[in-house]
C-alpha cells in the first residue's frame, strides 16, 4: 500500500509538472493558463488528450500565405475604393461622428480595412425572409457565386441551396464553397458529389485538416460570407440550416441578425473570402484577385453609408475585433446596446462595461432565454448575474432564440457580425464584423432593438435570488470554463 502511494503521488507531481510546463509554452492569457492547468491536473492522462487536440494552438503558422503579386492586387483594390470614395455625393466625412474617428483609425492601422463610403444596406431579422432574399440574388447571378459558412447543414435548406448552387453550375457561372465540417453535420464528400461532378469547387476550412499533426481541432472558421458578382455581399448572424428557418421544434423561432450590402465594402468580403479559399483549397485550385470579382455597382444602386469590414482570427496575436469592441464600448457618450447569443466577455471587456457603467451610460444586454449548448449558457448566466449586480441591464429575449451579434453606440454607429461577446470569438474563431458609421442605419438597428425588449425579460434581484444552488453551482463551474469553452 505504502509503495502504491509512493507511485500515486509521483504521477500526480509529474503530471502536474508537465502539465505547468506545458501550458507556459505557449503565451496565453492568464485566465486560459488556470483553465488549462485544471484541465490537465484534474482530467490526469485524459487532459493532455485533449490539449493535444485543442490547446496547442496555431501561432507561428502562416495560415494565410499572400505572394508578392497578390498583395500587389490587394493594393490597387484599395485604391479602387478610394478612387469610389471621391464620388459620394455628400462628400462623406465620418469625423462629424465623434465614436467613428478613432475606431475608423484604429481598423486601418491593425486590419488594414478600408473605409468604404458609397454602400447600401438591406437588413434581416427573419430566416425565410433572408434566405429567400439570397436565392433571389443567386439565381440573378451572371458570373461568380463564393460562398462561405460555418454551417452548412445536409437537411432541407441546405439541399435546396445546394441544388440551386447546382443550377447555376450548369448555367457556366464559376461557384467556390468553404465551410466547417465541425459545423456542419452530415455535410460530406457524398453531399457534395454532383455539386463537385458539375465542376463547383468545395473546400473544408482549413482549420479541419490535418488534425493529427496540425492539431486544429479547437479553431473554426465562424465566418458567413456570400459574395455574388462581385458586387452583391451577404454576412451576419444566419448559418445555413432548416433550424435558422425557425423549423426547429427545441428553439423556435430563430431570431438572428444579417445584412445584404451593395457597394465597394463588398470588396473587403470578397478579400476575405479569396484568403479563406486560398488557406484552405488545394494549391492548383488557388483563386487570384481578378477583376470581375470586384465589380462596381451601378449609382443608382448605392447610398452613402461609410462601411468598414473587419475580420480576426487566431492566427494573429492581436485580438483586433474584441478592442474594437473596447473602442466603441470607451467612446460611448450615451448608450451601449448589445446583443449576443453567448455573454462569457474577459476582464478587458467586463472593465469596458463596467466603466461606461459608471460614467452614466445606458448599457444594455440582450441574450437568450435557452441554451443551446449547456456549459456555454451557464457561464453566460453567470457573467448575466454579474454584469446585472453592476448595473448592466440584462434583457433574456423570450420569442424564441436569440442569435443576432450587434452593438449600437449612442444610436450613431453599430456593428453586425459573426463576432460573439465571449472569449472563443474574441480568440479562437476566424470572425467578420461590419462596422456601420450611420446614424439612421444605427437608428433602425435601435428600433429593432427596442421591438426585441418587448419580447424580453429584464433581469432582477428577485430572479437571481430565486435561482437554486444547484443552478449557481452549475453557473460557477461552468465560468471556470469560460476561457476554453
Amino acid at each position: 500500500m505504502t509503495i502504491f502511494i509512493l507511485v500515486l503521488l509521483f504521477l500526480l507531481v509529474l503530471n502536474t509538472t508537465v502539465a505547468l510546463i506545458t501550458v507556459f509554452r505557449k503565451q496565453r492569457s492568464i485566465a486560459s493558463i488556470f483553465a488549462w492547468i485544471m484541465t490537465l491536473v484534474f482530467l490526469p492522462g485524459i487532459g493532455f488528450l485533449i490539449y493535444i487536440f485543442c490547446g496547442r494552438g496555431i501561432n507561428g503558422q502562416k495560415v494565410f500565405k499572400i505572394t508578392a503579386e497578390e498583395k500587389e492586387s490587394i493594393r490597387q483594390i484599395r485604391k479602387r475604393v478610394e478612387w469610389d470614395n471621391q464620388k459620394s455625393a455628400q462628400g462623406i466625412d465620418i469625423n462629424l461622428l465623434t465614436d467613428a474617428r478613432v475606431l475608423n483609425k484604429y481598423f486601418r492601422n491593425m486590419d488594414e480595412s478600408p473605409l468604404c463610403k458609397r454602400n447600401s444596406i438591406e437588413l434581416y431579422t427573419d430566416g425565410k425572409e433572408k434566405f429567400e432574399a439570397l436565392f433571389k440574388d443567386i439565381q440573378q447571378a451572371k458570373e461568380s457565386i463564393h460562398v462561405e459558412y460555418y454551417s452548412f447543414f445536409n437537411d432541407r435548406i441546405g439541399n435546396r441551396f445546394l441544388r440551386l448552387l447546382e443550377e447555376k453550375l450548369k448555367e457556366g457561372l464559376s461557384v467556390h464553397l468553404i465551410y466547417d465540417p465541425w459545423g456542419s453535420p452530415g455535410t460530406n464528400k457524398k453531399f457534395f458529389a454532383n455539386f463537385i461532378a458539375l465542376g463547383g469547387k468545395v473546400s473544408p476550412f482549413i482549420t479541419s485538416k490535418n488534425m493529427i499533426s496540425k492539431t486544429r481541432l479547437n479553431y473554426h472558421l465562424h465566418r458567413k460570407i456570400v459574395v455574388i458578382d462581385g458586387k452583391i455581399g451577404w454576412t451576419g448572424g444566419f448559418n445555413v440550416g432548416d433550424q435558422y428557418l425557425g423549423e426547429n421544434q427545441k428553439f423556435g423561432y430563430w431570431r438572428d441578425t444579417h445584412i445584404r450590402v451593395v457597394g465597394t465594402a463588398v470588396f473587403s468580403l470578397q478579400e476575405i473570402f479569396i484568403m479563406d479559399w486560398n488557406a484552405s483549397a488545394e494549391a492548383a485550385h488557388r483563386m487570384t484577385y481578378m477583376d470581375k470579382y470586384f465589380q462596381f455597382a451601378l449609382d443608382d444602386e448605392l447610398d452613402d453609408l461609410a462601411l468598414q469590414v473587419v475580420s480576426d482570427g487566431p492566427n494573429t496575436e492581436e485580438e483586433i475585433l474584441k478592442s474594437g469592441f473596447i473602442k466603441m464600448i470607451l467612446s460611448a457618450e450615451k448608450s451601449v446596446w448589445i446583443q449576443t447569443p453567448y455573454l462569457i466577455p474577459d476582464e478587458s471587456m467586463i472593465n469596458a462595461l463596467l466603466i461606461a457603467v459608471r460614467s452614466g451610460i445606458d448599457v444594455r444586454i440582450m441574450i437568450p432565454c435557452m441554451p443551446d449548448h449547456p456549459f456555454i449558457y451557464r457561464a453566460t448566466q453567470y457573467y448575466a448575474n454579474y454584469l446585472h449586480k453592476r448595473g448592466v441591464k440584462i434583457y433574456n429575449y423570450q420569442n424564441g432564440f436569440l442569435h443576432a451579434k450587434t452593438m449600437i453606440i449612442d444610436k450613431e454607429i453599430c456593428m453586425v457580425g459573426t463576432t460573439n461577446q465571449d472569449i472563443r470569438s474574441y480568440a479562437l474563431n476566424f470572425e467578420v464584423s461590419t462596422f456601420i458609421y450611420d446614424t439612421m442605419f444605427s437608428w433602425k438597428l435601435a428600433q429593432i432593438f427596442e421591438k426585441d425588449m418587448i419580447q424580453s425579460i429584464l433581469l432582477t434581484d428577485e430572479i437571481i435570488n430565486n435561482q437554486s444552488k444547484w443552478l449557481r453551482f452549475k453557473q460557477n463551474f461552468s465560468r471556470l470554463l469560460s476561457p476554453v469553452l
